[in-house]
């Protein structure tokens, strides 16, 4: 291994622990090198996540941690060539903790899908999937329709530095998290509230599919979070948002529209990313079954808090990347105690492979290579019609509550 690669791996997991993400150091630590070679930065965050990914193999008591690292790195390269050389029994009990058995099923295909090394996803801007794969070259398109503008990308180059990227061509999106909104299924004109927007991944998106029209509300707990929005949405010269600050409490932005209300409502919650692991693997050692827990209860905060916020008629689509008893079907089943107005909204498979239409959806990280990824969406009841008011004029439609194609 090279040597410059190794010390800086050491540097940077000598630094990671819970309240400091491997990624987040990782990332800071790339861009204080001067100098560093692009093809340097691909290595060593390659060897820090397989030293990570590979951890339940490594003597950490014994070994240095130079040792490791190397030790980690040959047993990555091994997967790669022979994924057969490692057994189902080996993988289930080492790659993640034990005590996750207790909130999901752990099978070998999702293990096996956990150390494999994730696969990059862009999200092309409605109607120009093509155009970019032919532009940046080694894409996979996804499929045909709404599936046209994702894909799957094989390179090695610098994505942030192309001209299509630079141009507000193309985002880099997991593609499970493009299924979120593409289930969402937003309107032109509507107006939308991105409770939980972060940088506003889910947001541009959004936006892409309304034609730019309506408008989309962006709040997030993180002010930071929403500057970058901002560089973002410039880019994609997204125009149709606004932003406001939101802890996730009852009291909303006075800045929404509280009277009117909304056509839909997206949280993306915050969640213990369990769906990212294979992205993230050290997470798989940070996070705890008590902050499972938590997570759910601030989950079940967020759904109540912003339920009210969604107009008769319209939509609530909660979104989690990680696929936890506590913080799906026991989230989901508290919230429809709570709310009876609120009823399950079917829509189809984006994917085509459930064949009827679903109110819930569970992506696993061995599908598509996406992350793992958890989505409910409802309808909430329109008021009954006092007795005697005169039926719709012939000819008139109602609006379509679900699918997964944007209107016209």
């Amino acid at each position: 291994m090279d040597p410059r690669a190794l010390k800086l791996a050491i540097r940077i997991i000598n630094q990671s622990n819970r309240e400091h993400p491997a990624d987040s150091v990782l990332r800071s630590e790339l861009k204080a090198q001067e100098n560093l070679p692009r093809d340097m930065g691909r290595i060593v965050s390659r060897t820090v996540f397989s030293y990570y990914r590979w951890l339940g193999w490594l003597d950490q008591k014994n070994q240095r941690l130079a040792d490791q690292i190397v030790k980690a790195v040959e047993l990555a390269d091994s997967y790669a060539q022979d994924p057969n050389s490692f057994t189902d029994d080996e993988l289930m009990a080492r790659a993640v903790p034990a005590w996750l058995a207790d909130q999901l099923e752990v099978t070998p295909q999702l293990v096996r899908a956990m150390q494999a090394e994730p696969v990059l996803w862009l999200r092309a801007k409605r109607g120009l999937g093509r155009a970019v794969a032919a532009k940046l070259g080694h894409c996979e398109i996804a499929g045909e329709g709404i599936l046209a503008d994702a894909l799957r990308y094989h390179g090695l180059e610098d994505l942030y530095r192309t001209a299509p990227f630079q141009a507000g061509e193309f985002e880099l999106q997991n593609i499970h998290s493009q299924a979120v909104v593409w289930l969402c299924n937003p309107r032109r004109g509507e107006v939308w509230w991105d409770a939980c927007a972060g940088e506003g991944g889910k947001l541009l998106h959004l936006s892409d599919l309304m034609r730019n029209k309506g408008l989309i509300w962006a709040t997030d707990r993180l002010s930071a979070r929403l500057k970058r929005l901002k560089h973002r949405a410039a880019r994609a010269k997204v125009f149709n948002y606004r932003a406001a600050y939101w802890d996730g409490g009852a009291k909303l932005p006075p800045e929404l529209p509280l009277e009117t209300k909304f056509d839909g409502v997206l949280l993306d919650a915050p969640c213990t990313n369990i769906g990212t692991w294979q992205r993230n693997p050290h997470a798989r050692w940070t996070v705890t079954p008590e902050a499972v827990q938590d997570l759910a209860n601030l989950q079940r905060r967020y759904l109540f808090n912003v339920a009210p916020m969604v107009k008769p008629g319209g939509k609530l689509v909660y979104a989690v990347c990680t696929l936890t008893r506590s913080e799906t079907a026991e989230v989901v089943a508290a919230f429809q105690a709570q709310f009876p107005d609120f009823k399950p909204l079917p829509v189809p498979d984006p994917f085509g492979v459930i064949p009827e239409p679903s109110a819930q959806f569970r992506f696993q990280p061995y599908e598509r290579g996406g992350n793992g990824m958890f989505v409910a969406l409802w309808q909430r009841d329109k008021p009954e019609p006092p007795p005697g008011t005169p039926p719709p004029a012939a000819g008139a439609s109602a609006p379509a509550a679900g699918g997964t194609t944007p209107a016209a």
